[in-house]
């Protein structure tokens, strides 16, 4: 049993597994870290968010889940602030990912 979020390919992990993504625009992307804030309320998610973007390389692209509408509406504006681009915003069954790149 999970307590709060969790993160997936670990930024300081050498072996990270990577996925990859088709945006809307066409373009892909391999997913660098996963961060699963399933079932987490505000602040917690925008906290793990700052957090891996902090760690990750840059131009790693990170993918949050997240079911919480509140915090899904306060990711992409805070990632000027953390040194990020929101790339877009996907609704899957009943949470959305979101896929920030680090600047």
């Amino acid at each position: 049993m999970r307590i709060f979020g969790s993160v997936k390919n670990d930024v300081g992990s050498e072996d990270r597994k990577m996925n990859n993504i088709t945006l809307s625009s066409g373009k892909s992307y391999q997913i660098a870290v996963e961060v699963d804030c399933l079932g987490d309320s505000c602040p917690r998610p925008q906290l793990m968010t700052k957090k891996t973007v902090e760690k990750a390389r840059s131009m790693d692209v990170i993918q949050v889940s997240i079911d919480n509408p509140t915090s899904m509406e306060a990711i992409p504006p805070m990632c000027p602030a953390i040194q990020a681009t929101h790339l877009e915003t996907v609704k899957v069954d009943r949470h959305w990912n979101i896929y920030i790149q680090k600047n």
